[in-house]
Formats: structure tokens, sequence, C-alpha cells
């Protein structure tokens, strides 16, 4: 780990040449870095997601978060940002892929980068994390409870997400899965026809089940919170990406 970082918010281009918002964190010493693109979680670019982004930092890397609702209006609150996405049942999956790609040409034309792309998501981030990883050139993908990848969202929730399983041959790069045995969306079930799809088409995936934990167990400021899940699956995220991203 290295304890002397910089972050602070940025401006990033995302789909269409759009003008994001971001939050960037990255060490100050001069090692060659991957760098990670964090999507942010449903509930919107907040302060525990900017905390993601220095937590990386701290250990190695450079990392970007976009504000994927940038788009609902500047000097708007993050809060009123989200609520007003999500009335438009969420973010376009053009427009996501578009605004990762900008995030991590972002990471790749800064300093002592090593030209190595992960990307991690959480809740709606982690299916948006698995679209991403099946359309773009990424070097590591992980999925922290994400639905919607196998099964549709239930009738009446208002979202336009759509399952993204048909996309699972085009995956780029290895993907780690974490996920809560008590979770519904995604359900073991969900996380099992995943599993098995990849297996079927040889693509380098590593899954990981949590007992007693259900979705949003890495969320410290909420009572979903599982410190044991939480801390195995820190260790897991940055095993993986020193696997992967190194330089």
């Amino acid at each position: 780990m290295n304890d002397a970082i910089w972050a602070g918010t940025v401006t990033v281009a995302g789909h269409e040449d759009a003008e994001l918002e971001a939050y960037l964190a990255r060490p100050l010493g001069d090692q060659p870095r991957g760098g990670v693109v964090v999507i942010h979680h449903m509930p919107g670019y907040d302060q525990a997601s900017k905390e993601i982004v220095r937590r990386f930092a701290a250990h190695g890397y450079a990392a970007v978060c976009p504000n994927l609702y940038s788009r609902e209006g500047a000097g708007v609150s993050p809060d009123d940002q989200a609520a007003a996405a999500r009335a438009k049942g969420g973010v376009p999956d053009e427009q996501l892929v578009g605004d990762v790609a900008g995030a991590a040409a972002h990471l790749n034309g800064l300093e002592h980068a090593n030209g190595k792309i992960g990307v991690i998501g959480f809740c709606s981030g982690g299916r948006q994390t698995f679209l991403a990883a099946c359309s773009l050139q990424i070097d590591a993908a992980v999925d922290c409870y994400g639905a919607f990848v196998v099964n549709e969202p239930p009738a009446g929730s208002g979202m336009k997400a759509t399952s993204v399983l048909s996309k699972s041959p085009d995956l780029s790069c290895p993907l780690l899965g974490l996920f809560g045995a008590d979770d519904s969306f995604p359900g073991p079930e969900e996380v099992g026809v995943l599993s098995a799809e990849l297996d079927k088409l040889g693509k380098e995936h590593e899954f990981h089940t949590y007992p007693d934990a259900g979705h949003g167990f890495f969320a410290v400021d909420r009572p979903s919170y599982r410190p044991a899940a939480a801390v195995d699956g820190w260790k897991k995220i940055f095993d993986f990406y020193g696997r992967h991203l190194g330089a």
C-alpha cells in the first residue's frame, strides 16, 4: 500500500463526447500502474463510491468513478441526479459502454499508466461491468452482486435493463464474481446459470458466494454490510487485480 495519493474531481469524455464529472485517485509514486474504472451502484455517485476509488489508489492503482448520471444536469445534487436517472429506467447500455470506454481512455492517458484496465461495479454496476467487459477490450472485470445479467427485472420495476447473457461469448477478460447466498437479485440460481454458460464457453471466471450475506454486503454505511464477506471479498479483488493488471 501507498498512503501518498492525489484525489479529486475531474472531467472525462463519455459516450458521444459528453462531459462527465468523475472522481479520480492515483498514487503519487512513479511506478507503472494499472487503472480501474469503478462503476457506481444504482443509488448513484456518492461518498461510498469515492471511498472505493481512494482505496484502489492506496493499493497502487489509478482509479476513476465516472458519474453516469452527469447528464441529469450540472449543479444538481447527486441524489436528485440518481432519482432522475432511475425514473428514466436507468442508464442505456450503449451509453454505459461509451462512458466506461471514455473513463478507461482517461486512465490510460495518465502518466505512469501501464495500459491495463480493470472494471469493477456494485449492484447495477455489477451488470454494467459484465456488459462493459463483453463490449470493450478489458484486462480484468469484477462483478459485485450484479443483477439482471441472466434474468430480466421483475415486472413493474420500471427498469429498462435486459438480460446480457447472450453477450457471454464476447467476454474479453477474466471475470471475478462476488455474491451473497441470501441475495435475490441475483439469486444463487442466476449465478449458477451464468457460471455454467461461461464454463461452456471456456471463459475464465472465478465466482464466490458468501453465506449469511445478501445484496450490498460491501456497503459499510448500510445494514446489509457483512464484515467477514466484505473483508474476504476485498482480499480476493486485490489478489485478482494483482494477477491481471500488473506491469
